[in-house]
């Protein structure tokens, strides 16, 4: 069929395209191989909308009950959730395709308008389409594996997916709108209590976790950077070896130390006479949380060490010979200079530990397990020095809460994802590309 170069005939090329996909490539460019994935593309998802159209009725419906049948072969509300995020995941990569395959038919048609004939010999690898097809494999895994399961959390937290009655396949799972948001932020006061309690101490643990360890860290790296002794290299070493021990084995044997009843501090202590009565290290929850940031302080404080002593070296000596020629102290320079190079190099990884920190699952579960109890512990799971993340292990796993442990995650990530990525977006490094 024949195209006009004066641009009348882009309305024709765009209703072809749009009225099957490929089909403007096939008949206008004659890019048969390019329509015809196109056109294959389209065929299959036309065959497979019953199937699919059966699968996001079962999202929308969540299954029916059916005592008559055997538990095996009842509907699984929770399988077909999945089912219909995938299949929804699945028609958005076709809308994409089908966009991008209308785009495609006009970039040509113009190219056309342009040139005044089809160019027959354009390479695949320098059009546009190389890059997409590039991406196109790694997009697809990141929506399967990485948004379906994230979509699929937060459906739970708009269900009433949770011990003893509504737990698949037994039992079917049911749609219940804002309800788990609004016993959690208000309309009922065990939860809502348990949740302001838990949320207040998970940003004071972050804050006091992330300053602790990177000023620890700071420090111990100007004095190794600074002091002239010989054996400096073995100092280092074993400064780095709490860091290199895995977290989970400092945490465990943390927690033997500081057992108020056999612990070795306590029995140290009443030894030696320094004290008459065992320290309650972690069942008082004032103590507990101290303990946690301490104990976190001596696991991590070393990767700051190393990250900043990497950045004190790369400071010209230049700086601190003009500085000492203008007559500068050693206090002074480390204020204006050493001290603001490194925070300007290290924020970005700051603001990472930060968000780590609000996540750090096992520098409180392994050493604590949440304890002490705090008053609505028998009805939240909720102890004393439990932060969101250990709270939503509780919830899942001993009261299999899931609706309640899904309204916890969307609110990290709501809370989380815009703060690091605001934070992270206003710092000089990132603004000015020096990483």
């Amino acid at each position: 069929m024949e195209l006009k170069t004066d641009g009348s005939s882009e309305k024709k090329v765009r209703v072809t395209a749009i009225l099957f996909m490929g089909l403007g490539h096939i008949l206008y460019f004659k890019e048969y191989l390019k329509g015809s994935i196109y056109a294959l593309i389209e065929l299959v998802t036309l065959c497979l909308i019953p199937f699919w159209a059966n699968k996001i009725y079962g999202l929308i419906t969540l299954g029916s009950p059916h005592p008559e049948l055997p538990v095996k072969q009842r509907d699984n509300s929770m399988f077909m959730m999945i089912d219909g995020i995938l299949v929804i995941a699945v028609l958005l990569i076709v809308i994409a395709v089908y966009v991008v395959s209308v785009k495609g038919a006009m970039a040509e048609y113009k190219e056309f308008c342009r040139n005044g004939s089809l160019n027959r010999k354009k390479a695949f690898i320098s059009g546009k389409a190389f890059p997409i097809a590039g991406l196109a494999p790694a997009l697809i895994l990141m929506l399967v594996f990485v948004v379906v399961p994230l979509v699929f959390s937060a459906c739970v937290a708009f269900t009433n997916y949770a011990s003893p009655e509504h737990i698949p396949p037994n039992n079917l799972v049911d749609w219940v709108g804002f309800t788990n948001f609004t016993d959690m932020f208000g309309g009922n006061a065990a939860w809502t209590g348990a949740f302001g309690r838990v949320a207040v101490w998970t940003l004071i643990w972050a804050v006091l976790a992330t300053a602790t360890c990177f000023f620890g860290g700071f420090v111990l790296a100007a004095v190794l950077n600074e002091c002239r002794i010989r054996i400096k290299p073995v100092f280092r070493s074993i400064f780095i070896l709490p860091y290199a021990v895995p977290a989970i084995v400092s945490m465990l044997v943390w927690k033997n130390l500081l057992n108020g009843s056999f612990g070795i501090v306590n029995r140290t202590l009443m030894e030696i006479g320094l004290i008459n009565n065992p320290i309650p290290w972690l069942s008082d929850a004032g103590l507990c949380r101290f303990i946690c940031v301490l104990v976190n302080l001596w696991a991590g404080f070393s990767y700051f060490m190393l990250l900043t002593m990497g950045n004190m070296t790369a400071i010209s000596s230049d700086i601190y010979e003009a500085a000492k020629i203008d007559g500068a102290s050693p206090l002074y320079m480390f204020r204006k200079i050493t001290f603001p190079l490194v925070l300007f190099q290290t924020m970005p990884l700051i603001i990472m530990g930060f968000t780590h920190n609000i996540n750090n699952f096992g520098a409180i579960y392994f050493l604590t397990s949440g304890l002490p109890e705090a008053a609505d512990s028998a009805v939240t799971s909720a102890g004393s020095t439990d932060i969101l993340v250990t709270w939503i292990y509780n919830l899942t796993m001993d009261l299999q809460k899931y609706n309640y442990a899904a309204v916890l995650a969307v609110v990290i990530f709501v809370v989380m994802a815009p703060f690091a990525i605001l934070s992270f977006r206003q710092t000089k490094s990132y603004k000015e590309g020096e990483l």
